[in-house]
């Protein structure tokens, strides 16, 4: 018998519905995206992705949303054979009408969590929020984890274990993600910076997983908002 996560996506977006931060951070970075968009609203910076099952739910109540057919960045083509091929079988990539026409009850989780995800230690400990690093350069949210509000943090870890509980292929997705992060940290020499479920801030050695306290204001700043 095939295992299916149960999970009630109306009430996952319900309890995961709070802003990152207190300021519209899509209105400070979409002014260094050519486009114009907020870089976390743009697929052509950022493919959202959605659980099958949230696919599901969406089609039944919004026409936001339609999967990815790979045309939608004419200047810069989508490679969707790649792009599938790198993307969980329980998962769709997905695309929407883009920020001006969007319904912020129906964004994806993914959307939601932009640009964090958890980290899971190497001994299998999910400790907090980190970040996407292909992102560092356009995301303002990145270099201000200070704003990032105590609300946000504690519905993204709510969600997260429960869904990694329920899903255990997600798990598994953000288990080596995490360990992705820990190669790519290690050859360049970083700390990864966490935001921890015990409410502080940490960098984390990447080779060993020992957190070393950090005020938040300290955090490292990339691109325009050095």
């Amino acid at each position: 018998m095939v295992y299916k996560p149960k999970l009630d996506i109306a009430d996952l977006y319900a309890r995961f519905a709070s802003p990152i931060a207190n300021v519209d951070c899509g209105e400070i970075c979409r002014q260094f995206n050519p486009s114009g968009k907020p870089f976390c609203c743009d697929i052509c910076v950022a493919v959202p992705v959605a659980l099958k099952k949230e696919w599901t739910y969406l089609k039944a109540n919004t026409e936001l949303w339609h999967r990815l057919h790979g045309d939608e960045c004419p200047s810069d083509p989508i490679d969707l054979p790649k792009m599938q091929a790198e993307t969980p079988h329980y998962m769709h990539l997905m695309a929407c009408k883009g920020p001006a026409f969007c319904e912020r009850d129906y964004r994806t989780l993914s959307c939601r969590q932009f640009p964090f995800s958890p980290y899971i230690t190497a001994d299998d400990r999910l400790i907090g929020l980190t970040y996407n690093w292909d992102f560092e350069e356009v995301c303002w949210v990145i270099s201000n984890l200070d704003q990032v509000s105590d609300q946000y943090r504690k519905e993204f870890l709510d969600i997260y274990d429960h869904l990694l509980f329920e899903h255990p292929s997600e798990y598994d997705s953000y288990y080596w993600l995490s360990e992705d992060m820990r190669e790519h940290f290690t050859k360049t020499g970083r700390s990864i910076p966490i935001l921890h479920r015990d409410g502080s801030y940490y960098l984390l050695n990447p080779e060993t997983d020992e957190l070393t306290p950090i005020d938040p204001h300290e955090f490292p700043k990339f691109g325009p908002y050095l």
